[in-house]
C-alpha cells in the first residue's frame, strides 16, 4: 500500500509539473523507462524480438463489431496480436493470440487482473507500471507518448508514438519484430458513441462499438475516439512499411477505413 501511494504522489507530481512544461515531464518519463528495473527488463526483451518474424504475416486484430461475423477460428495457426480487451474473443480463436498490446490507461486500471492473467506476451503502456508487478511476459515499450510531432517508431526501445489509437502502436511493434505483411481485421473505424475526441465517457449500457456487448459495458469508463489523428497515424505506417517492401491490408468487413488496400479475410485462407 505504501509503495502505490508514493507511486501515485509522484504520478500526481509529474501531472502537475506537465501541465506547465509537458517537454520536461516527457524527457523525465523516458529517463524513468531507461534506468528502472522494469524498463531495462522491457529494453532487453524488445532487443531479443528485432526481427524475430523476418518475412512472415502476421494479424492485428481490431475490436470493431464486425468481429462478430468473422470466422476466427482461421487464426489459430497464425502470429496475431490482440488489442485492449480483445482477449474476451480468444475463445473464438480456440486459444490466446501471440501478443496482446494495451495502451490506454483506463483498460489497463479498470482490468489490470485480467490482463495479468493472459498467458501470452503483453506490451503495455509505461505510464500504467504502477498496476503491474514485474513479470517476464510484461513488456513495457518505451512510451507511447501523445506529444507532437507525429511519427513511426522503427525502434520501440528508443520511441514510441500512439498515434491515437493501440492499433498503430501495434503495427510499429509488428515493424520492429521484422513481420514482411500485415492484416487488419475488426478495426471498423467508425463509432456510434459520439463526442470529442479523448473525451473520458462513462458507459450507460451495454457496448454498441465493440465485438462484445460488456467489452465497455455498462459502468465502464472510456475514452472517446480520435479517428482523424489515427487515420494520420496509419498513413505514416502505410509509408514506412511500403518504404521498406512490406505491406498492411485491411480484411476488416465493410470497414470504414480507406488508408489501406482492401483484401478479403476468408481468400487469406484458401488453400
Amino acid at each position: 500500500m505504501k509503495q502505490n501511494t508514493v507511486e501515485g504522489n509522484r504520478e500526481g507530481l509529474i501531472k502537475k509539473v506537465e501541465k506547465t512544461n509537458p517537454e520536461l515531464i516527457r524527457r523525465l518519463r523516458r529517463v524513468l523507462w531507461y534506468f528502472t528495473s522494469k524498463g531495462i527488463m522491457s529494453r532487453r526483451r524488445l532487443r531479443s524480438m528485432r526481427d524475430l518474424h523476418r518475412g512472415e504475416r502476421g494479424f492485428i486484430i481490431g475490436n470493431g463489431p464486425s468481429l462478430k461475423k468473422m470466422n476466427l477460428r482461421h487464426l489459430a495457426d497464425e502470429h496475431t496480436f490482440s488489442l485492449n480487451r480483445g482477449y474476451l474473443y480468444y475463445d473464438r480463436i480456440g486459444q490466446p493470440c501471440k501478443y496482446h498490446v494495451a495502451v490506454n490507461k483506463y483498460v489497463l486500471m479498470q482490468w489490470s487482473e485480467d490482463v495479468v492473467a493472459l498467458p501470452n506476451i503483453k506490451f503495455l503502456t509505461w505510464g500504467a507500471r504502477r498496476w503491474f508487478p514485474d513479470h517476464p511476459s510484461i513488456i513495457y515499450p518505451a512510451g507511447p507518448v501523445r506529444t507532437e510531432p507525429p511519427r513511426f517508431s522503427t525502434d520501440p526501445t528508443r520511441d514510441l508514438w500512439a498515434g491515437a489509437t493501440v492499433t498503430y502502436v501495434a503495427m510499429q511493434l509488428a515493424y520492429y519484430f521484422g513481420f514482411k505483411q500485415i492484416i487488419l481485421i475488426g478495426v471498423d473505424h467508425r463509432f456510434k458513441t459520439q463526442g470529442p475526441p479523448h473525451k473520458l465517457v462513462t458507459s450507460t449500457g451495454e457496448d454498441v462499438d465493440h465485438f462484445d456487448p460488456d467489452y465497455f459495458g455498462e459502468g465502464t469508463q472510456w475514452q472517446l475516439p480520435d479517428l482523424e489523428t489515427s487515420e494520420l497515424a496509419y498513413t505514416l505506417a502505410r509509408h514506412y512499411y511500403h518504404h521498406d517492401g512490406r505491406q498492411i491490408l485491411d480484411a476488416t468487413l465493410d470497414g470504414a477505413l480507406s488508408v489501406f488496400p482492401k483484401v478479403s479475410y476468408e481468400s487469406l485462407f484458401t488453400p
